[in-house]
């Protein structure tokens, strides 16, 4: 069974959350506070974080933060109470993989969470099928199945946006790809006036995959348009 985190400081959004998630077949545990919440994702391991801006103790946003820096890349969902997209933008740049701005519907939480899982599930045992297509550029292998990166003989880490966003691009290898298309494929619902959810996550992955980021070899921006892979 899935398990999720729920991390809020209000306790009438944590039980509404928890009662609705499990009624959609999730286990669920929580935390009230950022330092308990950091706790719990080190010894709960869970599936999917859903984790508040606001905590006491210690910020959401130190908390992904922290979590990214031990190399953990559990997908998050930050819930915020602000509306302005540089706090959005600083969340994602943090490592979040989506927000959800309050108040929101249960309905809607659950929609993003399946829908980010959906794109992050590996196989059973973690290992490649024996029919898996290994998309390579440059000395960049790409794993889909098993939802690796390697750049030569080093694993990379990506989180599960990072890595939907380079597979993409992988998949359309020499294709220059607008920010709407991306936004559409790789985050699956309207972020009208959010491209900058975008060009956050190309950064991420020019600082882990590019030896230059000001003149990358493989991620192109194609100015007044969007991006293409080559190489």
């Amino acid at each position: 069974m899935t398990k999720i985190l729920v991390v809020d400081d209000e306790a009438s959004i944590v039980k509404l959350l928890q009662f609705n998630l499990e009624k959609a077949g999730f286990q669920v545990v929580t935390a009230f506070d950022g330092k308990q919440a950091l706790d719990m994702a080190r010894m709960e391991q869970p599936d999917f974080i859903i984790l508040d801006w606001m905590l006491p103790k210690m910020e959401g946003m130190d908390v992904c933060k922290t979590l990214r820096q031990e190399r953990n890349n559990t997908p998050i969902l930050m819930l915020t109470a602000k509306d302005d997209e540089l706090d959005k933008i600083l969340g994602l740049e943090l490592g979040a993989d989506d927000y959800l701005t309050k108040p929101f519907s249960p309905r809607e939480v659950i929609a993003r969470v399946k829908a980010i899982l959906r794109r992050t599930q590996t196989t059973a045992d973690g290992t490649a099928a024996p029919d898996e297509v290994v998309l390579q550029f440059g000395e960049i292998r790409i794993y889909p199945e098993k939802y690796e990166v390697y750049r030569g003989s080093e694993k990379v880490e990506l989180t599960p946006k990072e890595f939907e966003l380079l597979h993409y691009l992988a998949s359309h290898h020499g294709r220059v790809l607008t920010r709407d298309q991306l936004l559409n494929a790789v985050w699956n619902y309207d972020f009208i006036g959010d491209s900058r959810i975008v060009d956050v996550h190309v950064s991420h992955l020019r600082e882990k995959l590019e030896e230059d980021t000001k003149n990358p070899r493989y991620i192109k921006t194609v100015r007044g348009l969007g991006y293409k892979l080559e190489g």
